[in-house]
């Protein structure tokens, strides 16, 4: 359905995006993950044609999708990208503002769909408040059920979740995504947060300086993290040194191991000294230090400073991420 093939640009000389290629399938979600200023935004304009490329090229269902250079007003109508203004109107209902651009000449179905989409956004209560008096995360909601009202084939969204009570979101992201793929639209997603691509995506795309550092389906991504950044965006993360025995040679390396990875061993001599146990509810995240660097590991007791405690990873995990490193 779409393809991104070696975009560059750049708003000044100094470059935004650079060689950035991917493909979406039709129903397909994409999760392109990345902390703040790392062009997610900037990318998602380009593949609606909000600005002209410095070079490569955007072809969606086989056509190429031109900037402001070529068209007055760019608009490709089966794509739709949602971003973070939301751009709804203040003094009008929140039920005009779904359907904005519905047609008039069935009110009766143009009501149902627009009672459908409340309901998705279980706002039916809100139907006739003006926006203007709406919550962010209100509006976000709103702001999302007009963009999907006419059922786009490739939807756009950027950080779509970010003002929504964290209550609400997990339901919310269920039955949005549940709908997009039960009609088979594609949905590009560009997030920092990791639960968007891990629970949801299809392929999740890492990005930093506007580059692309790694395609995979979120299982891929999690469990072999290609480096330390790409790792990180899931959470607390570990580097740890380790020997490489082989019959003829050894070497050492660092491998990336998650908290949850480390398991409290009394026996091992891997020490660390606790500095701090913050409670998670189910578990503790516990902070401690070796060799004058931060450890992160999990604990179903809590641990209190100062103590030492022995420390050891599952072969296994060793030695999947020794065979990913190599």
């Amino acid at each position: 359905m779409l393809t991104v093939k070696e975009v560059y640009f750049g708003y000044t000389n100094l470059g935004v995006i650079k060689g950035v290629s991917f493909d979406v399938q039709t129903g397909q979600n994409i999760s392109i993950l990345g902390e703040s200023g790392c062009g997610k935004s900037t990318l998602l304009k380009l593949i609606c044609g909000l600005y002209n490329l410095d070079s490569g090229e955007v072809v969606f269902n086989k056509k190429q999708i031109l900037g402001p250079e070529h068209n007055l007003v760019p608009d490709e109508k089966n794509i739709k990208l949602l971003t973070q203004d939301f751009d709804l109107m203040p003094f009008v209902s929140v039920s005009e503002n779904i359907g904005k651009h519905l047609s008039n000449l069935d009110l009766k179905a143009k009501k149902k769909r627009i009672n459908e989409l409340l309901q998705m956004i279980e706002m039916q209560n809100f139907s006739d408040v003006h926006a203007r008096y709406l919550s962010g995360g209100q509006k976000q909601r709103v702001a999302l059920a007009r963009a999907i009202a006419l059922e786009p084939q490739l939807l756009l969204l950027d950080e779509p979740f970010n003002q929504i009570d964290g209550f609400r979101k997990n339901a919310f992201r269920r039955n949005l995504f549940n709908y997009l793929k039960q009609r088979k639209i594609s949905c590009i997603v560009a997030t920092h947060d990791s639960v968007d691509a891990l629970s949801f995506a299809d392929k999740v795309l890492v990005m930093q300086s506007g580059k692309i550092l790694a395609q995979a389906t979120p299982q891929e991504m999690y469990q072999n993290p290609p480096n330390k950044y790409v790792a990180s965006l899931f959470g607390e993360v570990n580097e740890i040194a380790v020997r490489v025995l082989y019959p003829n040679y050894e070497y050492d390396t660092n491998i990336l191991i998650y908290p949850h990875e480390l398991k409290v061993n009394s026996s091992s001599l891997f020490q660390v000294k606790v500095r701090k146990s913050y409670f998670k509810g189910n578990k503790y995240l516990v902070q401690a230090q070796y060799d004058k660097k931060v450890v992160f590991f999990e604990s179903l007791l809590l641990i209190n400073e100062g103590e030492l405690v022995g420390l050891e990873v599952g072969q296994h995990i060793l030695n999947k991420r020794i065979k990913n490193k190599s």
